[in-house]
């Protein structure tokens, strides 16, 4: 697709699962007959907006990963495997280190939401293209308090105002880099990519997120993601 701003997926699978309860890496857990993984790299190789992926991994993983994600995959795009950190903010910076700057706009996605949409990924990319920076939100359905260190309610949360924040995450490269490199400096660390753009006082456009962009980290969220695919 002929654009003016050139754009990469860093797809962060650098983590160990420990929520899963099993001996197999949560990314690597089959759902049908692929890959938790593969099923999120994916959705990235059908999106036409999306030039290359970087895939970060857990170091020491590159060859399989190149074996059974990639390469079933027969991507026609670019495919780059970067070594993950000790923390996903860390991955993040790996990858986005490993793209040496030649694209605009970055996307970064949990490797272990497979049921992204193509579509979320243009509208994120298409706003951030807008904005500079753009995450996909849910609204809140329940009612968050929050509690002190003795676990009594202090306040209850103005719900309308309150979103849930998914994956993916698009940003202009410049921004981004900046933002980590500012949180590095700072030893600070964030609970998402937005947040250290948050810290610098950029502004975050939102929009719609998709209730079945789950996150895979519990061996439930799986079978949640396995009856999505089926209906």
């Amino acid at each position: 697709m002929d654009r003016a701003n050139k754009i990469a997926a860093i797809i962060v699978a650098a983590g160990h699962g420990e929520r899963m309860r099993s001996a197999q890496r949560k990314q690597y857990m089959m759902l049908r007959k692929h890959p938790v993984l593969a099923h999120t790299m994916s959705a990235f190789e059908k999106c036409d907006i999306i030039e290359e992926i970087f895939l970060v991994v857990p170091p020491g993983d590159e060859v399989f990963c190149q074996k059974q994600i990639v390469d079933p995959i027969r991507p026609r795009k670019p495919v780059c495997l970067v070594s993950g950190g000790s923390s996903r903010q860390e991955s993040v910076f790996n990858g986005l280190k490993a793209t040496e700057g030649r694209f605009d706009l970055v996307v970064i996605h949990d490797g272990v939401r497979p049921l992204v949409k193509v579509e979320k990924i243009v509208r994120c990319v298409e706003t951030a293209e807008k904005h500079g920076a753009c995450i996909l939100a849910l609204p809140a359905s329940d009612t968050v308090k929050t509690v002190d260190e003795f676990d009594r309610v202090v306040v209850t949360m103005k719900r309308d105002t309150l979103r849930m924040i998914q994956t993916p995450q698009a940003f202009y490269y410049n921004l981004i880099l900046g933002a980590h490199m500012a949180a590095q400096s700072e030893n600070y660390v964030g609970t998402d990519d937005a947040e250290l753009v948050e810290m610098c006082g950029e502004v975050i456009k939102t929009i719609p997120g998709d209730p079945c962009n789950i996150k895979v980290t519990t061996l439930d969220d799986l079978k949640i993601a396995e009856a999505l695919l089926e209906s």
